[in-house]
C-alpha cells in the first residue's frame, strides 16, 4: 500500500462541499431562510427581498470548484499549486456557506477539507503542477526514507 496524499484527499473533500454549495445556493434562490434566524432575525436583509447571500454562496462554490478541477490553463498557475492560498479562501467560503440554512452541510466539508489541507501543509506537501498526478517532494528522495 501507498501513502496517503492528504491534498488530493483535500482536494475531492472540497469538490464534494462546492458542489453542495451550489445546489445549496440554487435552492436558497427558491426557498430564502437564514440559518440563524432562530437567534436574531438582523440577517433575513441578507436573504430577502435581495438574494446577496444566495449569490455569494453560488459564487464561492463555482470558485471552489473551478479551483479544484481546473482547465488546463488554470492548472498550471501559481494561485493553483498554492495550498496557503486554499487555507485562506475555504475558511471564508465555509464562513458564506454556514449563514444560508441550506448550506450548512457544506460548512462542515469545508471545515473538514481545511483541516485536512492544513495537514498535507503541515507535512510539506505540494499540489502537482498536473492535476491528479503524484507531486514531487523538494529535496527528498525514495531511498532516504526507511
Amino acid at each position: 500500500m501507498g501513502k496517503l496524499i492528504k491534498n488530493h484527499w483535500a482536494r475531492l473533500i472540497i469538490l464534494t462541499a462546492s458542489a453542495y454549495q451550489i445546489a445549496a445556493a440554487m435552492e436558497g434562490f427558491f426557498w430564502p431562510k437564514v440559518f440563524w434566524d432562530f437567534a436574531t432575525k438582523n440577517l433575513d436583509g441578507a436573504v430577502k427581498p435581495f438574494p446577496v447571500l444566495q449569490v455569494l454562496n453560488l459564487l464561492f462554490g463555482i470558485t471552489g470548484l473551478l479551483w479544484e478541477w481546473p482547465l488546463s490553463f488554470i492548472a498550471q498557475t501559481p494561485i493553483h499549486r498554492s495550498i496557503e492560498a486554499r487555507l485562506a479562501f475555504y475558511p471564508l467560503s465555509a464562513l458564506m456557506a454556514i449563514l444560508l440554512y441550506q448550506a450548512t452541510n457544506p460548512a462542515i466539508y469545508y471545515l473538514v477539507g481545511v483541516g485536512v489541507y492544513f495537514w498535507a501543509y503541515s507535512e510539506g506537501e505540494s499540489v502537482a503542477a498536473v492535476p491528479w498526478t503524484l507531486p514531487k517532494r523538494l529535496g527528498s528522495s525514495p531511498r532516504e526514507k526507511v
